[in-house]
């Protein structure tokens, strides 16, 4: 090709900057895309109910993504939605409205098909996967706004290249700098991602709790009282649990002073609840921490229950510190230890 004069050379140069400056963003903006799950169609007045995590929110409607099938099925909300936290011991649960339904929230479905979407009937989740949900919108959408002001600019520079055809020098500097804010702001993109990545993990273990510290107090015959060994021991327990965090107290009693399989049930049933009041009353454990106390009667002996000594170990509560999974800390003591405080017969 040839060019008759320097300004037709000048207007060549200048057009290919601009077109490289269009090319930029462009290429950045094919490394994040990304491949949809399969859609999932409820037939009319089918009845359905779904387990997943909303990756996405639109109005009346949101996406949940089955977590170990990839399936996405499309939730309508409405008037007669029931939208609450699952509840405790008594079933209960707290209402909230459907605003608190944010990407990330980890949440079970029900309701019936209108032929294309399921129509939802009732929501439920736990506090803790609200409270994760809100953390990760309240990290996503600044990173979101962020790469919409980056992209915005990318634009100006685009139109300014337009505009200064004429100047060379002037247009090269404006490419340049729009090459590096469409890396910075792809960076900004990829850190987001992996965010999310690592909270929907987080999300997916808040209710599995492994144990991480179990211990046992022991009874004299025919008694539910704690002794000041078997205090001692609860000390230890609390002091235990309020240094973790996600955790849950599991308590079991068990008694062998009679061939009466009720008696057993009740002294045992007895003695875990000796265990909860000690932790409540003189630790303030919460309520909320402990799983409801059972008492196994001659059930699950640790001795040979023939022996004097062997009794003495089965009259006995034992006492399980559990911790989520998604909040334990690393570097936690996982292996269990038993401290026995057995009174003699």
């Amino acid at each position: 090709m040839r060019f008759d004069t320097p300004t037709a050379l000048r207007t060549a140069v200048a057009t290919f900057i601009v077109v490289l400056a269009l090319a930029v963003p462009a290429t950045f903006a094919q490394d994040t895309t990304t491949t949809s799950g399969a859609r999932s169609s409820v037939a009319a007045g089918q009845k359905m109910k779904v387990k997943g995590v909303v990756k996405s929110r639109s109005g009346e409607t949101f996406v949940v993504q089955d977590a170990r099938t990839g399936v996405e099925t499309t939730v309508v909300l409405n008037e007669q939605t029931s939208v609450k936290t699952k509840g405790g011991f008594f079933g209960g649960g707290t209402n909230f409205g459907q605003t608190s339904i944010l990407r990330g929230l980890n949440l079970e479905v029900e309701g019936r098909g209108d032929g294309t979407n399921l129509v939802a009937e009732k929501i439920r989740f736990s506090d803790k996967d609200l409270q994760t949900a809100r953390t990760v919108e309240m990290n996503v959408v600044p990173v979101e706004n962020r790469v919409g002001v980056a992209e915005g600019r990318i634009g100006q520079t685009e139109q300014n290249a337009q505009r200064l055809s004429g100047q060379i020098d002037e247009l090269a500097a404006v490419s340049n700098a729009a090459r590096g804010g469409a890396v910075a702001a792809q960076e900004t993109a990829d850190r987001a991602v992996e965010g999310v990545r690592v909270a929907n993990d987080r999300i997916g273990t808040l209710d599995e709790y492994t144990p991480e510290k179990s211990l046992a107090v022991n009874f004299k015959l025919r008694s539910a009282v704690l002794s000041p060994e078997a205090k001692t021991t609860l000390d230890e327990v609390a002091t235990y649990a309020k240094n973790a965090r996600g955790f849950v107290i599991e308590v079991t009693g068990y008694a062998y002073e009679s061939k009466n399989k009720n008696t057993n049930r009740q002294l045992s049933q007895q003695r875990a609840e000796s265990v909860v009041r000690y932790l409540v009353e003189n630790h303030n454990i919460p309520l909320r921490r402990i799983i409801t106390p059972f008492g196994y009667g001659n059930m699950n002996p640790v001795a040979d229950n023939t022996t004097r000594e062997g009794r003495a170990e089965n009259r006995r509560a034992e006492i399980r510190v559990l911790v989520s999974r998604g909040l334990s800390q690393p570097g936690s003591d996982m292996n269990p230890s038993k401290v026995s405080s057995a009174t003699p017969e």
